[in-house]
């Protein structure tokens, strides 16, 4: 689904929606208070956030990831395959799974590092540290109690921030923000901060600052005409990138997050870049939803996730793996 728009402002809509999502906040808390969390041989570094959907949190995983490996460390990723027929513990095989099978992200994940999906992703946990890994990143899961985190890592979209504060269905908060943050040991804050996000939390948690950079294929795209579509959190996140390395954009489409793309969705859009003689392009999350035959005709974009500090980020992650 996509998010609605009455999200991001106090309106009737959100204020009518309001008793069922404080039902809806009432039940996460007794589940959490509730858990008996497994403490895995390895420490579990875990990156979630707060709200449904759009704030970067799959590339701030793989960043994290990267920057593990990079420190000589074995990550593994785990995730619940949001969208996916198994239930797991299973390893991700990205040339022989499918996206129905485990989901979009798995597969991307899988590309780069050991990635098991699981929907309870505590039973992941022996199997991917049998198999070598040594640190666990979690790509969501800070509302999942199951496993233990040895760091628990909030990602908040700047420019969305908490949207109107509300719970699932009156805002998008999957719980208050404020027993959120009481459960994590940072926040990763990404892209512009005009709600004055780090200053609020300025004492109480490290606050790491990192922005979304789209990979070196926009380059091919500055001054040309494009058709864009986008089945994210945020399609316009991604339509304003597209605008902002010098693409003209001719047409976009947003969809609904994980949206499953069929033949008949995908070819009226290949059909109206033809006609306007513009390059079709979506995201690389996108792109493996696709049938193989019509994703070779559209230009895929990849996301990473940059820091403003690596030293900063390197501070925290210590607390949890060690110098």
């Amino acid at each position: 689904m996509r998010a609605p728009d009455f999200w991001r402002e106090d309106n009737g809509i959100s204020r009518l929606l309001e008793p069922i999502g404080l039902i809806y906040g009432a039940v996460t808390a007794r589940r959490i208070a509730r858990a008996k969390p497994l403490q895995a041989s390895a420490p579990v570094i875990c990156v979630g956030n707060l709200t449904a959907g759009g704030t970067g949190k799959t590339p701030v995983a793989a960043s994290i990831a990267a920057h593990l490996s990079d420190r000589g460390r074995s990550p593994a990723i785990l995730l619940r395959g949001y969208g996916g027929s198994l239930k797991g513990p299973v390893r991700v095989s990205a040339s022989s799974h499918s996206v129905d099978e485990v989901g979009d992200e798995a597969l991307l994940h899988a590309r780069h590092f050991p990635t098991w999906v699981s929907r309870e992703r505590a039973l992941a946990a022996a199997p991917a540290i049998a198999g070598g890994a040594d640190v666990l990143v979690m790509d969501d899961g800070h509302q999942h109690p199951g496993l233990a985190k040895d760091l628990s890592l909030v990602v908040v979209d700047g420019l969305s921030g908490f949207g109107n504060g509300r719970m699932i269905p009156a805002g998008p908060l999957r719980e208050p923000v404020r027993a959120g943050l009481a459960r994590a040991d940072a926040v990763v804050l990404v892209g512009e901060d005009p709600h004055q996000i780090a200053p609020r939390l300025s004492g109480q948690l490290p606050v790491l600052r990192a922005h979304l950079a789209l990979g070196p294929e926009w380059q091919s795209l500055r001054g040309q005409k494009v058709v864009a579509f986008a089945g994210i959190g945020d399609p316009d996140k991604f339509f304003h990138a597209l605008q902002a390395v010098g693409a003209r954009l001719v047409a976009v489409h947003p969809f609904g997050d994980h949206y499953g793309y069929a033949a008949a969705d995908i070819q009226p859009m290949l059909d109206e870049a033809y006609a306007a003689d513009a390059i079709p392009v979506t995201t690389v999350k996108d792109a493996v939803r696709l049938d193989p035959d019509q994703r070779q005709q559209v230009n895929v974009l990849s996301v990473t996730a940059q820091w403003e500090d690596l030293s900063a980020l390197d501070g925290v992650l210590n607390k949890a793996i060690g110098g």
